[in-house]
């Protein structure tokens, strides 16, 4: 059923569709409707054999949700900017516990000085935590993606969180293909954890464990995420056979320049792209992240624009630091344009600019706030 909606009321109907057992928050801008709507739904009979539980903190939540989800319950959240942040000591912990946590993120600058509006900062703060995360260009993909998002994170059993830009797509109207409970049935089995919390069978999760084997555990965590792109590509590939092909782990056009980018923002650099004759890469998958695709993808081409939103703060733009890395011992030039930070607009007018500045030789390769320049000269 085709429907203009609104991004929370996209993810919310998605959510609830994939029949959650225990749905916890707690309301932050700019996800606050997520929620909001699910407890409507709620109230409203919609969401069966499931309990709705308001938090009275993010921390709250996510412990409330770690306990759920270890007794083998489907869980879900969605938080933002200082609630993520707040939500990140148990986060690890649900990592580490192999605990398939289904999160949106609506990507909010992180404080201070205070931003209510969206950039990258808040999720890739959290990129070494163990949870998989998967970023969406438009509210369409974000509605299809929560569905595989738990076919992922149950497979894999590891928390895994759709990042979707805060403002920009949650409170943006848009025609949106509305999936039925039949066709998210025929894709999502019911959950059936491998290992649970019963009385029937004691375990432990999150256990103590002493320096003789504590990195047993880790080097397991961090192989098995990396194994966990077999499982992200096969699910993407089911979509695309029965849905829509939103692209592997990530999505390329090729060109001697090629434009890179992660979430909205994509989709400003395919009209630039397309409107300039040059490339394009989208990170779908940012963790476990696509260093060979990428590296495949970027290899032959002769300058790599990339558009960060988020800064490592005092060495260069996050995604930049990967996309160098995953080119390491080949040819092209990097270039990093630090933009959109808390909200800032990234019209195609400044992307245009920066790429002129690329091509014309007129900075050097390697990381700037030339954005925030280039954006005063698109202006004024």
């Amino acid at each position: 059923m085709r429907k203009v909606v609104r991004g929370f009321y996209a993810v919310a109907h998605a959510v609830k569709l994939c029949r959650p057992n225990i749905i916890c928050a707690y309301p932050i801008t700019p996800q606050t409707e997520i929620v909001e709507n699910l407890a409507e739904m709620y109230a409203n009979g919609e969401l069966e054999n499931c309990k709705y539980i308001t938090a009275e903190s993010e921390f709250d939540a996510a412990s409330i949700l770690v306990g759920a989800s270890a007794t083998g319950a489907r869980t879900f959240t969605a938080t933002s900017s200082q609630g993520l942040i707040l939500m990140s000591e148990v986060l690890f912990n649900a990592a580490g516990m192999r605990l398939p946590i289904v999160i949106v993120c609506a990507n909010r600058a992180l404080s201070a000085p205070l931003s209510i509006w969206n950039d990258l900062q808040d999720s890739m703060a959290l990129r070494d935590a163990g949870i998989i995360q998967i970023y969406v260009e438009d509210n369409q993909e974000a509605h299809e993606m929560i569905p595989q998002a738990y076919k992922i994170a149950e497979s894999v059993m590891f928390p895994t969180m759709v990042c979707i830009d805060g403002f920009k797509l949650t409170h943006a109207y848009e025609p949106v293909d509305l999936l039925d409970q039949e066709f998210v049935d025929n894709f999502l089995p019911p959950y059936n954890p491998p290992i649970k919390l019963s009385i029937d069978n004691p375990l432990t999760f999150g256990s103590y464990a002493p320096p003789h084997c504590y990195m047993e555990f880790r080097y397991r965590m961090h192989k098995d995420l990396v194994k966990a792109k077999e499982t992200i590509e096969k699910v993407f590939k089911e979509w695309a056979e029965i849905r829509r092909d939103w692209g592997g782990l990530i999505e390329y056009k090729e060109g001697k320049t090629v434009l890179v980018a992660m979430g909205s923002l994509v989709g400003t650099i395919k009209e630039v792209a397309e409107e300039n004759g040059l490339g394009f890469l989208k990170i779908r998958t940012y963790r476990p992240f696509p260093a060979e695709e990428v590296r495949e993808a970027l290899k032959d081409c002769e300058n790599v624009i990339v558009f960060d939103r988020a800064v490592s703060f005092g060495y260069e733009g996050i995604l930049t630091i990967d996309i160098r890395n995953a080119l390491y011992g080949e040819a092209p030039d990097v270039y990093s344009f630090i933009v959109g930070l808390g909200g800032r607009d990234v019209p195609k007018s400044l992307i245009e600019k920066c790429v002129s500045k690329v091509i014309n030789k007129e900075i050097k390769p390697g990381y700037s706030f030339e954005g925030l320049k280039v954006f005063e000269e698109v202006l004024y």
